[in-house]
């Protein structure tokens, strides 16, 4: 197939519009081709002379499908950088969003036909934008293209970078709520760490602050996902969910009212409390998907962090057992566990069967987590400026003395 790339003079937005026209009209046969092929591409030029870059965009994307189906990836390539070069000749942000809007909107109509491709047709199209409203539009475009082509690898790397584009784009709470929520279900298509698509979920829930509660019912379903999502990770036992309001509303719900104490149990209570709540509302564990086995796992951990935390920092063997609910030769392997998992930081005293904790993890981390962090960093602070002033006096007596030993010897 011949290459798209001109040879000649001729602008390549004129070439791309000749050759895409040549490849629409070229089953009809010369004498019906020929003249349709001369109108675009007068109506082409017509465009660039009076600087209609919408109009030669849309030109441009009329057979855009067709190219899609009949020309090589490598032409299928050099086509779009051309036409996604048209927006850096608009100087008006509102223009280059409608171009932008055009040219993406086009892309992701068929998200299964060679989305690889497309994809990196969208890469393309954001590097050469400028304006913020314009990026974030087709990276928007990029995700769900991602998410429906199931090319979800292909842009997950990006995820890295979101904080810096935030900063960038400076959108508003609405885009940021769309924005968190893809990214998180594309996470969770991609079958990547359940860590990764709560992180995403989390920053979702925490823009619902102070809303009404016809606002704040938009979030219910997603509370609900996020709690049974951190009940059922087996490597997350950490979280502010109780904290944020978009959870909170679920205390008081008629429908979801048991999931927000089923999160409560997992953050602030021990493995008998979920016992008894397991054996009273079976039926809607299973429906959520848990599996009993794995809470029981989870909530022994969760229950041994709890019994670490004690002022004393130590705990006997005998408390362990009981309240884990496991034999007396298990007790060490579930103390290694919990370090191997790096929730707590201990000692074991096998002579008189106690384990001796020096840190543990907070299963919850919200104001009085911040407050009691504060007030142990300015004790630290407090400390070191200490030992610096001890340290500076210790080291004046110690030139006083030895200027002292100095006249003694002249």
């Amino acid at each position: 197939m011949t290459t798209v790339v001109p040879t000649s003079e001729e602008d390549p937005a004129l070439a791309v519009v000749r050759f895409t026209t040549d490849l629409a009209w070229a089953d009809a046969g010369d004498e019906v081709a020929e003249p349709q092929v001369t109108r675009l591409c007068m109506e082409a030029q017509e465009s660039m002379v009076m600087g209609r870059w919408l109009d030669l965009a849309s030109l441009m994307l009329t057979s855009a499908d067709l190219v899609f189906s009949k020309v090589s990836d490598k032409d299928l390539e050099c086509i779009f950088t051309v036409l996604c070069n048209l927006v850096s000749k608009l100087e008006n942000p509102d223009e280059e969003l409608e171009v932008a809007n055009l040219i993406s909107t086009k892309i992701t109509q068929q998200p299964n036909d060679k989305p690889a491709i497309r994809l990196k047709i969208l890469f393309n199209l954001y590097n050469l934008l400028e304006g913020p409203d314009s990026r974030f539009f087709v990276y928007m475009q990029a995700l769900n293209l991602a998410l429906n082509g199931k090319v979800t690898d292909h842009i997950i790397p990006s995820f890295k970078k979101i904080d810096s584009f935030l900063k960038e784009w400076n959108i508003g709470v609405k885009d940021q709520r769309n924005l968190f929520l893809t990214i998180a279900n594309v996470l969770k298509e991609n079958k990547s760490s359940g860590k990764d698509s709560f992180k995403f979920l989390n920053k979702y829930l925490a823009t619902f602050s102070g809303e009404d509660s016809y606002t704040m019912s938009e979030a219910k379903e997603e509370a609900v996902h996020t709690v049974i999502e951190f009940v059922k990770a087996p490597d997350m036992f950490q979280c502010d969910l109780l904290d944020m309001p978009a959870v909170g509303q679920l205390e008081k719900d008629a429908k979801y009212a048991l999931v927000y104490q089923l999160l409560k149990i997992f953050l602030t209570q021990r493995l008998d409390a979920y016992l008894e709540f397991q054996a009273a509302n079976s039926t809607l564990m299973k429906s959520y998907g848990l599996v009993h086995e794995d809470c029981i796992t989870k909530m022994r951990l969760m229950s041994l962090v709890d019994l670490g935390s004690n002022e004393s920092g130590q705990v006997p063997y005998a408390l362990i057992k009981d309240t884990l609910r496991i034999n007396d030769d298990e007790v060490e392997l579930w103390v290694v566990r919990a370090i191997t998992a790096k929730l707590i930081d201990c000692k074991m005293d096998q002579m008189n069967q106690v384990v001796i904790v020096s840190r543990c993890t907070e299963r919850l981390f919200g104001q009085h987590q911040w407050q009691s962090l504060r007030s142990k960093l300015a004790t630290w602070r407090g400390n070191v400026a200490s030992l610096i002033s001890t340290i500076q006096a210790n080291k004046v007596v110690e030139e006083g003395s030895q200027a002292t030993q100095g006249m003694a010897i002249r």
